[in-house]
């Protein structure tokens, strides 16, 4: 999707949200049916296997709802359906949350943080055996994703900068393809289409998200509206989430778990196995309410508006990093206090932890 395409989506959600919401009551009903989207990602697989074996019904019945989980093709096409109202939930980075339903106006909490890329992501060269090699060269990546601020975190490293290079806007879906092409020298993507990427006849890893670690982070998020009319949507999610993570945490039990999650993604278990690797999981909801109340998780995310901002991120119009506002535990806020769209809230990841689920 090209920057204008997804500037526009971003656009016409806000526009939506504003004609709507003088009709909107102050409270807003409660739902009994709820819809998730996914896309193919080593961190997002549990979520197609707790629909299949029936964890995701036995939460929501638990709590007198349902809950729908829908795969999507496209990654940033899955993100837009979200911020357009078509689904309560997605599976989304960090930064894509900030840029493309926050940013929207679509106030949005991560209410799971699964994991984070800890080798996922990466830049791969044919030509070149070092990222400094990459100065001159066309990069094809999803423009403005997180493949797009992996590249300038490692530009940085090098000394150099995105002038120094082309980039060429390409979907995820099409990011292999483009690599086998001989007019295509460099990408910029994340697991499984980097491990085929890595694999094709010359290609050379030269960065990867294990340099920056903690800062490209792997969540579900949820409309805020939706999860605070209906709390029960977040309990069942989250319920079902950690019995996920308690099986594959087992390393015997969990192979057939493991198992069932790489046929779905498209590897065998070994290549799921070997992307886990380069995941940070967080299988012990402790570990996850501690790193979303860490003081680290400010200070990434302001690295993360700032890209944002300068990339036109934000909306067209902002002046300041500071326009969206981003919520974390314990009330502390980064950017506007009045313009607070992105929450990351422990209060569920905590029950699991604390078994009051």
């Amino acid at each position: 999707m090209t920057k204008i395409l997804k500037l526009l989506t971003v656009a016409i959600a806000a526009a939506a949200l504003l004609t709507a919401a003088p009709l909107s009551p102050a409270f807003a009903a409660k739902k009994k049916e709820f819809n998730i989207a996914w896309t193919i990602y080593v961190g997002w697989m549990p979520w197609p296997y707790a629909a299949e074996q029936g964890i995701i019904k036995k939460w929501a019945d638990k709590y007198g709802i349902t809950i729908n989980v829908t795969q999507i093709n496209d990654y940033v096409e899955s993100i837009n359906q979200y911020t357009a109202g078509k689904f309560d939930g997605v599976t989304l980075t960090n930064m894509d949350a900030l840029t493309i339903p926050a940013a929207g106006g679509v106030d949005t909490t991560v209410l799971v943080v699964g994991s984070f890329s800890n080798g996922n992501d990466g830049i791969v060269l044919k030509k070149g055996k070092t990222l400094a090699d990459i100065k001159g060269q066309s990069v094809n990546l999803v423009e403005l994703s997180v493949s797009h601020y992996l590249l300038a975190r490692g530009l940085e490293s090098v000394k150099l900068t995105e002038k120094d290079i082309k980039v060429v806007n390409t979907s995820d879906a099409d990011i292999v393809g483009a690599f086998k092409s001989k007019d295509s020298t460099a990408v910029v993507t994340w697991n499984p289409q980097l491990m085929e990427v890595k694999a094709e006849l010359g290609a050379t890893p030269v960065f990867d998200s294990s340099k920056i670690p903690g800062e490209i982070i792997d969540t579900l998020s949820v409309n805020t509206e939706t999860l605070r009319d209906n709390p029960d949507f977040g309990k069942a999610l989250v319920g079902a989430w950690y019995e996920i993570m308690a099986i594959m945490a087992n390393a015997e039990k969990g192979k057939a778990a493991r198992e069932a999650m790489a046929k779905t993604s498209g590897t065998d278990l070994a290549g799921y196995e070997a992307q886990l690797k380069t995941t940070r999981m967080f299988y012990d909801p402790a570990d996850a309410v501690k790193f979303v109340s860490s003081g680290d998780l400010p200070k990434i995310m302001d690295m993360v508006r700032t890209f944002s901002f300068q990339h036109n991120l934000l909306g067209d119009n902002v002046k300041s990093k500071d326009a969206v506002g981003i919520g974390f535990p314990g009330g502390k806020t980064l950017g506007s206090a009045k313009n607070v769209k992105l929450r990351f809230d422990a209060t569920y990841m905590k029950m699991a932890a604390d078994k009051k689920l």
